[in-house]
């Protein structure tokens, strides 16, 4: 039987469940690892997926490490119990690089597998997932002097995520912007970005090339009248509702061809605005590392960006 399994970010175990029952049949459930019958669901609430999983019985340490190396040599620990008995087995299998991502060159391209003990004598294993990275949790080389504040990390990975960025000749409107985080990224890599807010920008971020600041409401806004404007960021403090009515006018109006957006929850988690705004086509929801009750919203032309991963047929 096909199967597939998620791995739900800290702290959001029950989000992950509550969201794959409504399209999955769910057979196990270990925080923070969830099994589900068929193929992989591009779930929002799930940092990584497990594209080929199996269960594979070992006799011994020394024997789980074995079949590990047999398979490949990159692989990564999602300990769900046995966590002694699960870092003797790690350390036996080739150390693999946990350095900080640098924002701007190519995500790792070796294999990395992810695996962990389900008992004390059987592997839960898969030589690949859709994210590059241990855990899916993407840790970049901070700037520490330029953004004003730490929102800027948050885009850092949604675009190193999708695949795409802008840059120059790109006009780009940062819609709830203020200090500048998003804005700030988006003029180092040279595109033309005017930022809406009430609050006003950081001023060493408004005096940097090709930045435009307006005082207003991001919900003001319309989009058609910034002429040329090709990617819309949205990072507003709202309830999800609002944001899908703003999302589907947008798009039913063909104002802006690429959308990044932040669906903050206020409260509980509003999986109807989740499902609204995965019913638009070429929809990807997915919930970053630096996303805290919140998931990142995106629309890219077809064709554009990086495939999520789980959509490709296996190498086998």
């Amino acid at each position: 039987m096909t199967f597939t399994v998620y791995q739900a970010p800290a702290g959001l175990f029950p989000e992950l469940v509550q969201e794959l029952r409504t399209v999955r049949e769910i057979t196990a459930a270990r925080d923070p690892l969830v099994t589900a019958s068929g193929p992989p669901y591009p779930a929002a609430f799930a940092a990584d997926v497990w594209l080929d999983p199996a269960f594979v019985p070992f006799e011994s340490i020394s024997d789980a490490a074995r079949t590990l190396k047999g398979i490949q040599r990159n692989w990564s620990l999602v300990p769900v119990g046995h966590f002694r008995r699960a870092a003797l087995v790690v350390e036996k299998l080739p150390r693999v690089s946990a350095r900080p991502l640098v924002f701007g060159q190519p995500l790792p391209a070796s294999p990395l597998g992810a695996f962990t003990l389900w008992d004390e004598r059987t592997l839960l294993l898969s030589p690949r997932k859709t994210e590059p990275v241990p855990g899916g949790e993407y840790r970049f080389v901070e700037d520490k002097k330029g953004p004003p504040n730490r929102a800027y990390l948050k885009l850092w990975e949604a675009l190193t995520r999708l695949g795409t960025m802008p840059g120059p000749g790109d006009v780009c409107l940062d819609l709830g912007g203020s200090p500048g985080g998003w804005t700030y990224v988006l003029a180092t890599l040279g595109a033309s970005v005017t930022c809406v807010d009430k609050a006003p920008l950081a001023p060493e971020v408004t005096a940097m090339p090709g930045v435009r600041f307006v005082p207003g409401s991001a919900f003001a806004v319309d989009p058609a009248a910034y002429p040329g404007l090709s990617w819309l960021f949205w990072d507003v403090i709202c309830y999800p509702a609002r944001l899908v009515t703003f999302v589907r006018r947008v798009v039913e109006r063909g104002s802006c061809p690429r959308l990044v957006c932040t669906v903050k929850f206020q409260g509980e988690t509003d999986f109807s605005a989740v499902q609204a705004l995965r019913a638009m086509p070429g929809a990807r929801l997915m919930h970053l590392t630096h996303n805290k009750h919140e998931v990142t919203f995106a629309l890219l032309p077809e064709g554009q960006g990086r495939p999520w991963p789980g959509d490709q047929p296996s190498a086998a």
